[in-house]
């Protein structure tokens, strides 16, 4: 009988030994509290805890990717749009992501939903296509202050489509279309401002200078002859026409 009990405390004894080690991963911590007290954050490695006194929570140090699931959202200029994106995160005070917070994952989730909507709506819809970099970058900020108190550090943060509706799709054609237009125009009125400027130009340097007419009509001459017309115009000075119209009197 004695020796049955010996073997049944040596038994209770290895099941108790054996249920105070814990291994843990690199990428792992453990979060130990004694009698319902934070006590210590052990790992990686192998470590000991003590039963019915001590439990242990088991955090990861891992970067976590989270889809953010698509938000309607109302922009500045009032178009509606349907934005989803993504967060990574990494938990880097495993004591406050257990402690401070019930469900780290949960709360980040919807966290990050309502701040997208937030910031997103105060931007319109050009700037949501056309700087997203710096979008990108204002929610980063805003959900890692917002997540520091849980010990979570937000990495990073990236829009990942912004669906418009088919209608606004077609008036942003438009409205496309018509800025280019309106450049092209533009441009024209720009280039005959320039050659007007530069018509005026010459004819100030031949009215100067008379010589530089008679060069000018020889040139215009030389360029009619050299074309396959039967027909030759030849311009007639106007001081020419002075002196015919002195004679006649």
């Amino acid at each position: 009988m004695s020796q049955a009990v010996a073997f049944f405390l040596i038994g209770v004894l290895v099941v108790f030994v054996i249920s105070m080690i814990r291994i843990l991963n690199e990428y792992e911590r453990g979060v130990v509290f004694t009698l319902g007290r934070y006590s210590s954050t052990k790992g990686p490695g192998l470590i000991l805890i003590i039963p019915f006194l001590q439990q242990m929570v088991k955090m990861q140090l891992r970067t976590v990717v989270m889809d953010i699931p698509s938000q309607d959202v109302i922009s500045r200029d009032n178009v509606s749009v349907r934005v989803n994106a993504v967060v990574y995160f990494k938990v880097v005070q495993p004591a406050k992501a257990v402690i401070q917070v019930e469900n780290y994952y949960e709360a980040i989730s919807q966290l990050s939903q309502t701040t997208l909507r937030s910031v997103l709506g105060q931007h319109d819809l050009d700037e949501m296509l056309s700087k997203r970099d710096k979008l990108n970058g204002d929610l980063q900020k805003i959900l890692d202050s917002e997540t520091d108190a849980w010990g979570i550090k937000i990495n990073n943060v990236e829009l990942k489509h912004i669906d418009i509706d088919e209608s606004m799709v077609r008036a942003i054609a438009r409205q496309a279309e018509a800025e280019r237009e309106r450049r092209a125009k533009i441009i024209n009125a720009e280039g005959e401002l320039q050659a007007s400027e530069k018509l005026l130009s010459a004819a100030e340097v031949l009215t100067k200078n008379p010589s530089s007419i008679q060069l000018r009509y020889l040139q215009t001459l030389m360029d009619i002859a050299g074309d396959k017309s039967s027909t030759i115009v030849f311009p007639l000075p106007m001081d020419m026409l002075s002196a015919l119209k002195t004679l006649a009197k």
